[in-house]
């Protein structure tokens, strides 16, 4: 039996996982952490990995789920909801990028084939990156977060007709032969096909597998369909990739998207991992060595071409200087999909492989500058447009001054999202007043619509919560999920106002005391306050006086929860669980010869760390709360919670002291 395919995988996999570990603590995406993995291993460096055709047949595989997933986010009302900004704005960036930049390279060589898909291939942006720094940011619902996200939908939509074109463009001959109609008719009528199969038969057979509760068998029929799909495009002359798009299609509009998406994601992060590690294999240094300068200009070209067009383009179609330039510098750099298509284009020989060299040098030297630019996007366009930010703020300051000139003892809620809107509904059942301050344009638009008393605003910026009535507000209810952008918010009304209650949601019960320290007064921790309510209910069950209940809830709320912290993750509990929730249970036995033999709880030395004795067991008896001047002794069991960073150091204090 053949293992090297094997063995070239395990090399791939243990030098993706040293870079991207190494390069992590730079913030930069693991995409590049990969492309420096496929250099390094390449025929043209190291030559770790000879023959490529093996490792790129299944990380061809990346590129199929990743349609899948794209297919999955794919919504008709969604776009139709965003149509002038998608298909107007995305549309038109599409086209002028790809005319530009396509002129240019068929100034140079002559092949108006190649120019083509030059020009398809440069309009494109990162959707992963840009999307996932943005998110990290908090501007993913920003004005510039919007607007780029709607070019972005185009961009991914845009892939799938140059999926089809590339192939036909291989042919002989002139343009106009080479593009066969029939090609696009017959991608038409699979895509009608493939949505009826995916409405009239997919629907009902992914309920009837849903309704049995096998997760293997609900994954395996996902990998089926999306693989099937790929295969069926495939036979029809078309990419594999198209097909896993129009699969995910057919199931995104069921009710087990969500569902699908996570079972999808694994396959899709390995494979497309292995992709991407393929694509730095295509880089030749010696070649590219010679023409570095070449390289270097078209990166700077793309990167300043691209922020042009976009601000441009933004500012064109309405949208304030400010956030044009933001929108321009997001979306300034070259696409995982260009990748995708490059790879496609040298398979099909369409491109000449120098010009491929300089292509994908370029894109991906502007892709290593995207986190950087992301990052200083609003730090550089406020000192540029510095006048237009301030009118801007001014005026949005403005409006939420108009919503709250009648108001007083009013509630401002911070994030108007699922849990900021039933606590409003409670406010005004109770005939109270709130504002709500948001940063989704849509979620604003619709609400206000429907007469909610909610406007956009960003309530870090002092400006924008003394527009909201801060001076006359009764409570201040910050609901949104980021930890840091809470504490931002806490700090700025602190500065207001030193006695204002402070209410803060938290997804997170590990930042309790960081949220208490930055001076809210009451933090309500999610997991933590589901727990007190399913046990009161549980308790009244159990014929336990109201009162008794209620003097319970009001004690581990005053105590702020301490009763409640801890956890015993065991082996089940997924990282992100485990991670979340950073004050675990543990059990600890003091046998024959341990240093705390002797001591009282008291004495133990702490070192200041948080560290919480809650209950002793001697003698198969459990006393619950330990006091300071309670004896240890031999067998006894000691349950705590800490930090795990800190139970090896009270393991050391308890049994050796050393």
């Amino acid at each position: 039996m053949n293992y090297i395919i094997f063995e070239e995988i395990i090399i791939l996999l243990a030098l993706a996982v040293i870079a991207i570990a190494g390069l992590k603590h730079f913030k930069i995406a693991p995409i590049l952490a990969y492309l420096v993995v496929g250099i390094i291993v390449s025929p043209h460096a190291l030559g770790l990995i000879e023959n490529t055709r093996d490792v790129r047949f299944i990380a061809e595989f990346g590129v199929v789920f990743l349609m899948f997933t794209v297919g999955l986010e794919f919504s008709l009302p969604k776009l139709i909801a965003l149509k002038r900004e998608v298909f107007g704005l995305g549309g038109t960036q599409m086209l002028l990028t790809s005319i530009i930049s396509g002129s240019i390279d068929w100034y140079f060589s002559h092949n108006l084939k190649e120019a083509i898909i030059i020009g398809g291939i440069v309009a494109l942006s990162s959707t992963a990156i840009v999307t996932r720094q943005l998110s990290e940011q908090l501007e993913l619902n920003s004005r510039h977060g919007h607007l780029a996200l709607s070019i972005l939908i185009f961009q991914d939509l845009a892939v799938i007709p140059l999926l089809v074109l590339i192939p036909t463009l291989s042919n002989e001959g002139p343009l106009l032969q080479s593009l066969e109609i029939s090609t696009f008719a017959k991608s038409g009528v699979i895509l009608f096909i493939m949505l009826a199969i995916g409405h009239w038969i997919l629907r009902p057979l992914f309920r009837t597998i849903a309704n049995i509760r096998s997760a293997e068998l609900f994954t395996l029929s996902v990998l089926l369909t999306a693989l099937s799909a790929s295969w069926a495009t495939h036979a029809a002359g078309l990419s594999l990739a198209l097909g896993s798009f129009i699969a995910g299609m057919m199931l995104s509009e069921t009710e087990y998207r969500h569902q699908i998406e996570i079972d999808i994601r694994p396959f899709q992060d390995v494979l497309l991992g292995l992709f991407f590690i393929t694509v730095g294999m295509l880089l030749d240094l010696s070649t590219l060595l010679p023409q570095l300068h070449w390289v270097l200009l078209v990166a700077l070209l793309l990167i300043v071409s691209k922020t042009l067009i976009v601000t441009v383009l933004c500012y064109l179609f309405g949208a304030s200087p400010g956030v044009s330039l933001r929108t321009g510098l997001v979306l300034n750099q070259g696409g995982e999909f260009g990748f995708a298509l490059l790879t496609l284009a040298l398979t099909y020989n369409v491109i000449d492989p120098a010009t491929i060299q300089v292509v994908l040098s370029a894109i991906i030297i502007s892709m290593m500058f995207t986190p950087w630019i992301i990052t200083n996007n609003g730090r550089w366009t406020k000192f540029i447009f510095r006048q237009s930010y301030q009118t801007n703020r001014r005026s949005i300051a403005q409006k939420v001054e108009n919503k709250t000139k009648t108001l007083f003892d009013h509630v401002i809620i911070c994030g108007y999202g699922h849990i900021g809107q039933n606590v409003s509904r409670f406010i005004e059942e109770k005939n109270q007043h709130y504002i709500a301050l948001d940063l989704d344009s849509i979620r604003i638009q619709e609400a206000q619509e429907a007469g909610e008393t909610v406007v956009y605003g960003d309530p870090t910026h002092k400006r924008i919560l003394q527009a909201a009535g801060i001076d006359k507000a009764r409570v201040v209810l910050i609901t949104i999920k980021n930890t840091s952008a809470a504490k931002k918010i806490i700090r700025q009304v602190r500065s207001l106002r030193n006695n204002i209650p402070i209410l803060v949601r938290s997804v997170d019960e590990s930042k309790l005391d960081e949220l208490y320290s930055e001076g809210a007064t009451d933090v309500i921790p999610e997991t933590l306050e589901s727990s007190i309510i399913l046990a009161s209910h549980l308790l009244i069950h159990l014929d336990v006086p109201l009162n008794e209940i209620t003097r319970d809830i009001a004690k581990a709320r005053k105590d702020r929860y301490q009763f409640l912290r801890g956890y015993y993750p065991g082996e089940e509990a997924s990282h992100a669980e485990s991670s979340m929730i950073n004050e675990h249970m543990y059990t600890m036995v003091l046998h024959p010869g341990s240093r705390a033999i002797g001591m009282t709880i008291g004495e133990i030395n702490l070192d200041d760390r948080n560290i919480v004795f809650t209950a002793l067991r001697r003698g198969g008896i459990r006393g619950k709360q330990p006091t300071p001047d309670l004896l240890l002794k031999e067998n006894d069991i000691i349950v705590m919670h800490a930090r795990p960073e800190d139970l090896e150091f009270i393991k050391v204090e308890l049994l050796t002291g050393h």
